[in-house]
């Protein structure tokens, strides 16, 4: 517009008349196009900004290491819990507590470094192995069972309530570690052959076939520590003139990451979060410390204690899929499940070749439910029909891949809820 004026008045050959015009346009008409071009930056912006996807802050990285490995200053990684940091020791008293109740006495926890389709048999059956206990008065030979440690998953399932409650969409969490912890359960033993005050000095389990794949004093990591947080000066009332915004300001902790508020529902209205700081609107007038979860993205760090393959439930980003994901997505052929399928980083190694529809499970599936704290209230599970997936592995499998298809084919379970969605390998 500015261009066009200036053009026009170039035109004009008396000089009176020009300068009279220059006065004018000056005075009013250029303050006006200034303006209306400040609004249409304001405008763009804020279309932009209503389309900024905050989801890359919220992804979950996870790791497994060994105990005496895991970096306490560890840049982004740590411990899902922190109790795993204390070395396992089997207490006598606790355990014969649980005996005289007629209960199974926890031993001690491992990790089973095999693929879940190896796994599938143990999980379901109640095996018998022999362990070794060693006390200051000898060496016992017990029984013992292997039944699958549900820590790691309950801490999933507090972190899906946690994002629900902040309104942030959730994906599946990628950690194929977390679900091959296994608790060592004695079962079996002579009585008497345990005493008040003894010392348990070791023990030792032979899982027979699945010796080869046990690993011990491991510990599951995430990209996620609990904090506190205090809202910056004094609560503000809301428009709502009812509840109270508390603002906390983002820079001392680190603009890039993400924010999760955990703690009582009923506190919590809803949660903004800006480019440097969150805000909680929440019935309570008073200034308070908040209990935070911050999801810390990861740094490249050329000194790192070893540990196991890094994974994610990242998306590969883009502002054409960034729009994508806020409209309403239909999903309607084997095209459309194998562009949700590579919207996700970790499906480079696979390749979906088969979809069929079946009556009822064979049980020949090579994947499980990740998502089960997820409920549908409305479809009966039984009158559900199966979606089998055959998926070809382009490189050679490692012990986790089963695990990383089963996080595929629980994100594509998201949106077929009238479906049971089910993989397996070609």
């Amino acid at each position: 517009m500015k261009d066009i004026i200036l053009d026009r008045l170039s035109r004009m050959e008396d000089l009176e008349q020009r300068k009279m015009l220059k006065q004018i346009v000056s005075g009013a008409l250029l303050n006006l196009v200034e303006y209306q071009e400040e609004m249409n930056r304001q405008l763009e912006a804020r279309v932009f900004n209503e389309l900024e996807d905050w989801g890359d802050k919220y992804d979950i990285y996870v790791s497994l290491a060994a105990r005496e490995d895991v970096d306490p200053i560890h840049e982004y990684l740590h411990p899902m819990i922190t109790a795993d940091m204390n070395k396992q020791v089997c207490n006598m008293t606790e355990l014969l507590s649980a005996l005289n109740r007629q209960e199974n006495a926890y031993l001690l926890t491992l990790f089973l470094e095999c693929d879940y389709v190896l796994l599938k048999p143990l999980l379901q059956q109640e095996r018998i192995f022999t362990s070794t206990i060693v006390t200051a008065r000898g060496t016992h030979t017990v029984g013992v069972q292997l039944k699958q440690n549900t820590l790691y998953m309950q801490e999933i399932a507090k972190l899906y309530q946690v994002f629900q409650m902040n309104n942030v969409p959730w994906r599946t969490i990628n950690h194929p570690y977390a679900y091959k912890f296994f608790d060592v359960f004695l079962v079996n033993y002579e009585e008497g052959m345990f005493r008040e005050g003894e010392e348990v000095l070791e023990i030792s389990v032979d899982l027979e076939e699945y010796e080869s794949f046990k690993r011990l004093n491991l510990v599951p990591l995430w990209n996620i520590e609990h904090t506190t947080m205090r809202n910056v000066g004094f609560p503000v009332p809301a428009k709502d003139r009812v509840n109270f915004e508390h603002i906390m300001n983002l820079h001392p902790t680190g603009t890039g990451h993400g924010y999760l508020i955990d703690g009582d529902e009923a506190d919590i209205r809803y949660m903004k979060r800006g480019q440097e700081d969150l805000i909680i609107v929440t019935p309570q007038s008073k200034s308070m410390l908040w209990n935070v979860r911050k999801v810390k993205q990861p740094v490249s760090n050329k000194i790192s204690q070893p540990m196991y393959e890094r994974q994610s439930n990242k998306l590969i980003s883009s502002f054409i899929d960034r729009f994508a994901r806020r409209q309403a997505i239909s999903v309607r052929s084997k095209a459309d499940v194998i562009r949700l399928i590579h919207t996700f980083e970790v499906s480079r190694g696979m390749e979906l070749e088969h979809i069929a529809i079946l009556d009822h499970s064979d049980g020949q599936e090579h994947t499980y439910n990740m998502n089960p704290f997820i409920s549908d209230n409305i479809r009966v599970e039984r009158d559900k029909k199966i979606m089998r997936m055959t998926f070809k592995p382009k490189e050679a499998r490692s012990f986790s891949a089963s695990d990383v298809l089963s996080f595929i084919v629980s994100e594509v379970q998201m949106y077929f809820p009238e479906y049971k969605c089910e993989g397996e390998w070609a």
